[in-house]
């Protein structure tokens, strides 16, 4: 049975959590980008829609150009259902759309920004296939950007940039990447559930949140099951800090979190 509230957790867990998270969402800015500070802005399509609305209103706000990569892979359908329950972009067509199709319409329709400042790539189906059909993308079109702002749902931020840097790392030309997920996510707990602080629409079941986060480490980890250069080479080399990967620890071998997240239908 799917249940949508999650029960309270104990405050080592919740510390845990909101460690992993934050180091996940890999955000390189003090303050909100500025129009100095890149000249293209790549959003991968994603489920989130308070990370959507920021790249959105960053492009909006400094007319970056955007390219929005992303077409129907295997969380396509939390898009879609994300847009079926906000109060706004619920008139936005979905089935059958690629992301990035989807998530141009919230880009011209609601946020003003002209249909020539945003690009799309709609035919990848993952993370590698982002950055990969991207680069092709940006040849084509002879686009070579100098610096690049990249937006992505925080629990994947940081292996969406390492594995930019990777599809790039023989390029001439390498630009600057910038790391801005828009939003970090914390979690907190009262007496009765658990919560995130920001109060927005669009943001994961926490269920969802935990597993996602959860699920990175064994991907960003550099080793022969991981996605690094000493497996299967998709990312650069991540070094993972030593207070990660003892909350990521913490919350692997808590069974009263393995039990909560069986009983939410993961």
């Amino acid at each position: 049975m799917l249940m949508t509230t999650f029960p309270a957790l104990q405050a080592t867990t919740i510390e845990a959590i909101n460690t992993l998270g934050k180091w996940l969402s890999h955000n390189e800015f003090a303050a909100p980008p500025a129009v100095s500070d890149a000249d293209l802005i790549i959003l991968a399509g994603n489920a989130v829609i308070p990370t959507i609305d920021a790249a959105c209103q960053l492009a909006a706000n400094t007319e970056i150009p955007l390219v929005i990569t992303g077409g129907i892979g295997h969380s396509t359908t939390f898009l879609y259902g994300a847009i079926a329950k906000h109060p706004l972009y619920n008139t936005i067509p979905t089935t059958g759309r690629a992301e990035a199709a989807i998530i141009k319409d919230i880009a011209t329709q609601f946020w003003k920004i002209p249909a020539e400042k945003v690009l799309t790539e709609e035919k990848s189906t993952n993370c590698g296939e982002n950055a990969r059909f991207t680069h092709q993308l940006l040849q084509q079109q002879n686009i070579t950007p100098d610096r690049v702002i990249i937006i992505q749902d925080p629990t994947m931020q940081l292996r969406t940039v390492a594995t930019f840097e990777r599809i790039w790392q023989d390029d001439a030309h390498i630009p600057q990447w910038r790391s801005w997920p828009g939003i970090i996510p914390v979690l907190v707990s009262n007496k009765s559930q658990t919560t995130f602080t920001l109060n927005e629409k669009g943001l994961w079941p926490v269920a969802r949140y935990i597993s996602l986060a959860l699920g990175e480490i064994p991907r960003i980890r550099d080793d022969v099951q991981g996605y690094g250069p000493q497996g299967r080479d998709f990312i650069t080399h991540v070094e993972i800090p030593a207070a990660v990967m003892h909350a990521w620890e913490i919350l692997v071998s808590d069974t009263a979190l393995a039990r909560l997240m069986n009983e939410r239908g993961l």
